[in-house]
C-alpha cells in the first residue's frame, strides 16, 4: 500500500535553496530575490509556521511579513543538525550526510550525536561530507559572517557548517540582532544570524508555554527595532529549521525490556519523534511489519529502502546510505517514543518535540524583509 505523506504546496520553497539564492542576489543574479548590497539570513530555531500563526498577536512584526506564500519546507528529519547543514550546504541530507539527531556510525556500535559528536570523538573530521557555502563566498567577493552565541564558536558543528566565515559571539538576543545588522552595513557581506532561544524554551516548557511566548515577543521586538527598510539595500530573510509539537506525558510511548517492538532491534537512535532503528541482519522487514501492526495509526513506518525511494533524504550517496536506520518511525500524532531501558531519563522531561514529517514540524517561515521585501 502506498505511503501517504503530508502534501506541501508547489509554491513552497525548500530551505536548502535559500542560501544559494541569497548568494546569487548579492551579485545581482537572483531568480526570486531582488539584488541587495548585503544580506542577513536569520535562523530562529524552533519557530514553525504553525507556531507563528498561532501567536500572531505576540509577533506582530514577523506576522505582518508572513504572506500566504512566505514559507519553506525544511529538511527530513526536521531536526536542527540536519536542517542547518542543509541550509548551509544547499544540499539534502542524503548528500551532506547528517541524517538525523543521533545515528549509528556504520561498522560500529557507536551512536553519534550529530550536533556534539565532534567534541566527544564519535565523529571523524570528514563525517560532514560537503563544503559549507560560506567557504566559497570569498571567491565571489562576498564576506561571510556568523553571529551566534559565544559558546558555539569552537564547536565541531559550527566549524563544519560555516567554514571560511568570521565568527562573532554575542550573548543577548537584542544585541545579537543589532550586531548582525551592523555587520551587514559593510557592502558585499553575507551574515548568518542564529537565534536558539525559542527552541531551548520549547523543549523545556513547550511552545504553548508563557515562557516561549514571552521569548517570541522579545525576538519580534528585537527584529522590529533593527531590521532596515528597503532603502538601506540590505536584504533580510527570517526563517527556521523546524517547527514543534508539544507532547504531554500521556503521549510518551515507553519501549521496555521484552517489548515486542524491540525484537531484532540492535540499536535505537534518532530522536523521540523520528526513530532510526538498526536491526539484526536481514530482519528489517520483520521489524517494520511489527511496528506497522502496532503503530501505523499514529506513525509512519519505513524501511530504509522505502524512505530512499520516497525521496525523504533527497539523493542518497552510497557512503551515506548505511547511516540511515534499517527502519524509520516518524510520529504522525502527538506521541514521542523513548527507549526506557536507558538509565538517563532526561529526554523524557522534554515537552516540545520535532523531527517528523507533520506540517507543524516541517513548514517554516521564509519572510523577506529589507531589500528582499516582495
Amino acid at each position: 500500500m502506498p505511503i501517504r505523506l503530508p502534501a506541501h504546496s508547489a509554491r513552497t520553497r525548500s530551505l536548502t535553496a535559500l542560501v544559494p539564492e541569497v548568494s546569487r542576489a548579492l551579485t545581482g543574479n537572483g531568480t526570486w530575490l531582488r539584488p541587495a548590497r548585503s544580506a542577513v539570513v536569520i535562523l530562529i530555531d524552533g519557530l514553525g509556521m504553525a507556531q507563528l500563526r498561532a501567536r500572531v498577536g505576540h509577533a506582530r512584526f514577523l506576522s505582518a511579513a508572513a504572506g500566504p506564500h512566505e514559507r519553506a519546507r525544511t529538511a527530513f528529519p526536521s531536526t536542527t543538525a540536519t536542517a542547518l547543514t542543509g541550509l548551509l550546504t544547499g544540499a539534502p541530507a542524503g548528500r551532506h550526510g547528517i541524517v538525523g539527531y543521533r545515528v549509528k556510525v556504520p561498522g560500529t556500535r557507536v551512536l553519534a550525536n550529530q550536533l556534539r559528536g565532534w567534541e566527544d570523538g564519535a565523529l571523524d573530521s570528514d563525517w560532514h561530507r560537503l563544503p559549507a557555502l560560506t567557504s566559497t563566498m570569498g571567491t565571489a567577493g562576498v564576506r561571510a559572517v556568523v553571529v551566534s552565541k559565544p559558546e558555539y564558536a569552537r564547536t565541531g558543528f559550527t566549524r563544519a557548517t560555516t567554514t571560511g566565515a568570521e565568527f562573532v559571539g554575542v550573548s543577548g538576543v537584542e544585541e545579537r540582532v543589532a550586531r548582525a545588522m551592523e555587520e551587514a552595513r559593510t557592502p558585499g557581506t553575507f551574515v548568518y544570524l542564529y537565534v536558539p532561544e525559542l527552541d531551548s524554551l520549547g523543549h523545556r516548557f513547550g511552545w504553548e508555554s508563557d515562557r516561549w511566548t514571552a521569548m517570541l515577543e522579545r525576538v519580534d521586538g528585537a527584529l522590529r527595532g533593527s531590521v532596515p527598510d528597503h532603502a538601506a539595500q540590505i536584504g533580510v530573510i527570517v526563517t527556521a529549521d523546524h517547527g514543534m509539537i508539544d507532547v504531554p506525558p500521556a503521549g510518551h510511548v515507553l519501549l521496555t525490556e521484552g517489548d515486542g517492538l524491540l525484537e531484532d532491534v540492535v540499536e535505537v537512535a534518532g530522536e523521540p519523534r523520528m526513530l532510526h532503528l538498526y536491526t539484526a541482519p536481514a530482519r528489517a522487514a520483520a521489524v517494520a511489519n511489527a511496528w506497522r501492526e502496532s503503530e501505523e495509526s499514529r506513525s509512519w513506518v519505513f524501511t530504509r529502502a522505502e524512505a530512499i525511494e520516497e525521496g525523504l533524504f533527497g539523493d542518497v550517496d552510497p557512503v551515506v546510505q548505511d547511516r540511515i536506520g534499517d527502519v524509520l518511525v516518524a510520529a504522525r500524532s502527538r506521541v514521542a517514543y523513548y527507549d526506557d531501558r536507558l538509565t538517563d531519563k532526561a529526554a523524557q522531561r522534554m515537552v516540545g518535540q520535532h523531527g517528523s514529517l507533520t506540517l507543524e514540524e516541517t513548514l517554516v517561515p521564509l519572510l523577506r524583509l529589507g531589500a528582499f521585501a516582495p
